[in-house]
């Protein structure tokens, strides 16, 4: 039998573990594992890792911009992004595109703006929003075939943009895990306690205060921990399925575990800056590196990293949120975008701080970046090297270093706060469906070979 696509030679990373082995793929799919197989196209993946694509569950696309936010990020350049960093397949937030991704209407507008602009395969979030509990938004969204849901409990959209996102109230909270229980979806939710850090935040600048480091000051762990223990509490009244969102320290983490030994269906992402950045390095690097939950000190870093290989924390996200370069540009970090540019260096970047410096095992990084994510939020044809399923992965050149330059994004607004950085891996090649959406050597392909998934 003749194949469309084999890769053959590559380090393959199995459910049980690496294999030396040949995958043979036909029709989009995985058709089988081995040796001997003829193809159309071979490719030799002598010295490279192969691994299931990156399925990254937290990436905010802003198209459409709704003439207030037509510059950001599109999904023509974000999904490129994705191709050459190795991620064959997101889940796309339901901010910042205005309008919100809130009702059937919305959503369906989101797809019309991102047809034919594909270059991975997207899924999409619903909201839930106070707007939407009472007119049949979330079952609308569910018709029309979101994976999860998302909510805010700190303070987030802009009031004078008709149809912008809003941070939920307790009542809308509740209202809403109880609805969206009746889907079976999940809910994610961003954890921070908006009466603390609101304030501590006004104090701030009242006070003159204007670094990187301040505000970090304005936004303490606790705001954090205090938000994701009353995000369980209220899944545990409604028997909501749950997702924390983003969490950047161990304490959060510690939450969720603690829920999950008393049975509630809960699970928690951390992001890649989250694991490479401190707090002290950030003045530095300047307001690009500016996000929500703010980036925490070495030890809060180190304990995630011992979380996340102890197999603690779900999956790694990248928590893309990019903006145009003049709001980051700013003298004082209160008046910045708060938001970091990075679905482009997951992979690279969780490999090098992960395999080749932590020692974390190739299942383990395989799981963070792809099987979980497809178990949890049921994307039942993506997420492992299985015949059958999607042939959807990511070819990694294991030390290979180099320096990230701006120029090297695929990002509409070039900017990042991992540019100067040294990684010390590459992704050699991107493949969606058997189809080539990326290598080092021909670069982002110009077909879009994506396409929005509904379930």
């Amino acid at each position: 039998m003749s194949y469309d696509l084999v890769i053959k030679n590559g380090l393959v990373i199995l459910e049980g573990g690496e294999v030396k082995t040949d995958i043979a793929v036909k029709d989009g799919k995985i058709a089988a594992l081995g040796t001997g197989f003829e193809a159309e196209k071979v490719v030799d993946a002598e010295g490279l890792i192969v691994s299931p694509g990156m399925i990254d569950a937290h990436v905010h696309i802003t198209e459409p911009g709704g003439g207030y936010r037509d510059e950001w990020e599109g999904f023509v350049t974000g999904t490129a992004s994705c191709a050459k960093g190795g991620v064959t397949s997101f889940i796309e937030m339901p901010l910042n595109q205005v309008p919100a991704t809130t009702n059937g209407e919305s959503l369906q507008i989101k797809y019309d703006a991102g047809e034919g602009k594909l270059h991975s395969d997207v899924y999409s979030f619903g909201g839930l929003v106070p707007y939407n509990i009472e007119n049949n938004g979330i079952q609308e969204l569910d018709e029309g075939g979101v994976a999860a849901y998302k909510a805010f409990l700190s303070t987030c959209g802009d009031r004078s943009i008709d149809g912008d996102f809003q941070n939920v109230d307790d009542y809308s909270l509740y209202e809403g895990m109880r609805q969206i229980k009746e889907t079976g979806k999940i809910l994610v939710v961003h954890c921070e306690n908006p009466g603390v850090t609101d304030r501590l935040g006004e104090i701030a600048v009242a006070n003159g205060e204007s670094t990187l480091k301040e505000y970090v000051a304005t936004r303490p762990i606790f705001t954090e921990v205090e938000s994701v223990r009353r995000a369980i509490f209220f899944a545990e009244e409604t028997g909501c399925r749950l997702h924390i969102a983003h969490c950047s320290c161990p304490e959060a983490i510690d939450e969720v575990l603690d829920a999950q030994a008393r049975g509630v269906d809960v699970t928690a992402e951390t992001c890649t800056h989250y694991l490479y950045l401190t707090t002290d390095e950030l003045d530095d690097i300047g307001p690009v590196s500016k996000c929500s939950p703010p980036i925490r000190d070495q030890a809060a870093q180190d304990a995630l990293w011992e979380q996340l290989i102890d197999g603690e924390i779900l999956c790694v996200t990248s928590d893309h949120s990019p903006c145009t370069p003049d709001l980051k540009d700013k003298e004082n970090a209160f008046d910045a975008w708060g938001g970091i540019s990075g679905v482009q260096n997951n992979v690279d970047i969780l490999f090098d701080e992960g395999v080749q410096k932590r020692g974390m095992s190739l299942t383990r990084f395989a799981e963070v970046i792809a099987t979980n994510v497809a178990d949890r939020f049921d994307l039942d044809t993506k997420g492992r090297i299985k015949v059958g399923l999607d042939a959807d992965f990511v070819l990694i050149k294991p030390d290979s270093p180099y320096t990230l330059e701006a120029e090297d994004l695929e990002y509409r607004n070039k900017i990042s706060p991992y540019v100067g950085c040294e990684i010390g891996a590459q992704v050699a090649y991107t493949f969606l469906r058997g189809k080539e959406i990326y290598s080092l050597e021909n670069g982002v392909e110009e077909e879009f070979s994506g396409e929005f998934v509904k379930l």
